[in-house]
């Protein structure tokens, strides 16, 4: 099943079950909105999730880009990504968290073809403040799903104060064929977690009581690169068709080991849906986010050969994700873009060389030294120490 397959499969369950689909999915979330780029799909739902009318009614799902840069590091494994699509459904109100969870189950199943038996669930066990989530856990049950009962893992909250909830988190096998499903998804990592249903019901004070909401909420994400893994039998996102013509244009152009290449598609790629939302780089915000995926790619391009060019990046690269990602910009303006800061870095590379050459800073390098080259030279702390690794 191809991504676009699963996107319709997901949109079309949904609309007939009278979910009316949002649309829209920029990275940017509005300007009253202090957080840099869109992190969920219930990120711009946050108002009606509150308790604000949706003008499109109190049943609604959609595809939403999102961005996070909480897991950067991360970024060059097998299963981590900077830019991604979460799949989401919601009631605002309406149907009940059982409910969900028994479409949930009927979409993965009949509509996906993930066989019952490969299905494992955890469900909230309860702490010192809510107790045990019985309403999913006896769903589950009825199902015929294996349920595992956590604490930490199965509270939702969105940030430390705000909407929060227990939640049901569904596992699919991904073992090897021929090997029957073993373990539970806290005890073996071959059970992968494809979707979060949120019972979305209390608000948390500053004080870390918990408030009801007048409102009691459901809030599903599915992230749609994880799913097409997972459906299309890889355990790397980077071999689903979301990534083919990466995979196929990038290796023959640089040669590169795994975690280097997946970093460099990564970042690309999503410095590409960022430069579509019209974020330019820049020194702070958003543009900060564009500039440091940008220079993280040169960074490892140049590590082994600093001949290695973006003007060398396919124009097929830059069309692939824009249209991906619904964007209406052109490949010469995003090629323009990326241009731009590699001649920008490079310069502030060769500065920086010259600066650091100085005999002072010659011998390891004090907290003032590093402030005084960001603060005078534009040298940023996680620079300077690239260019000091022989």
């Amino acid at each position: 099943m191809d991504t676009d397959r699963i996107v319709r499969t997901f949109t079309d369950y949904f609309r007939e079950r009278g979910h009316e689909l949002l649309t829209g999915g920029t990275l940017l979330p509005p300007t009253t909105d202090p957080v840099l780029f869109t992190t969920s799909g219930m990120h711009p739902l946050t108002p009606y999730l509150e308790g604000r009318p949706h003008p499109q009614g109190r049943r609604l799902a959609g595809v939403q880009r999102c961005l996070r840069t909480t897991d950067l590091d991360e970024v060059g494994d097998r299963t981590h990504l900077t830019v991604f699509e979460m799949l989401g459904s919601w009631s605002l109100g309406d149907y009940s968290h059982s409910q969900s969870l028994r479409w949930g189950h009927e979409l993965l199943c009949d509509g996906f073809g993930i066989p019952p038996q490969r299905m494992y669930v955890t469900v909230f066990g309860g702490d010192d403040q809510v107790g045990p989530d019985g309403e999913s856990w006896d769903t589950w049950r009825e199902l015929g799903v294996p349920v595992e009962p956590t604490s930490d893992d199965n509270w939702w909250s969105h940030a430390p104060v705000g909407l929060c909830g227990p939640d049901s988190e569904i596992f699919v096998w991904t073992g090897d064929a021929g090997t029957p499903p073993q373990g539970s998804p806290t005890t073996d990592p071959r059970w992968v977690e494809v979707w979060n249903h949120v019972s979305m019901r209390y608000h948390r004070l500053e004080d870390g009581s918990l408030r009801p909401l007048r409102q009691p909420n459901v809030d599903t994400g599915m992230g749609l690169e994880r799913l097409a893994t997972v459906l299309q039998g890889h355990d790397c996102v980077y071999d689903s068709d979301l990534f083919e013509p990466w995979m196929r244009l990038v290796p023959p152009l640089w040669d590169l080991d795994e975690p280097s290449l997946h970093l460099v598609c990564d970042h690309l790629r999503s410095g590409i849906a960022v430069i579509g939302d019209g974020v330019r780089p820049s020194h702070t915000g958003r543009g900060y986010v564009l500039r440091r995926l940008t220079r993280r790619v040169l960074t490892t391009l140049w590590r082994d050969d600093p001949s290695r060019t973006l003007s060398d990046l396919p124009t097929e690269l830059l069309g692939h994700t824009l249209d991906r990602f619904r964007q209406p910009g052109g490949t010469a303006l995003v090629r323009e873009v990326l241009l731009d800061e590699e001649r920008r870095f490079g310069g502030l590379l060769e500065r920086g060389r010259r600066v650091l050459g100085r005999s002072r800073f010659e011998g390891p390098l004090s907290d003032e030294d590093y402030r005084y080259l960001h603060d005078t030279h534009g040298l940023p702390r996680d620079l300077v120490m690239t260019l000091r690794t022989p």
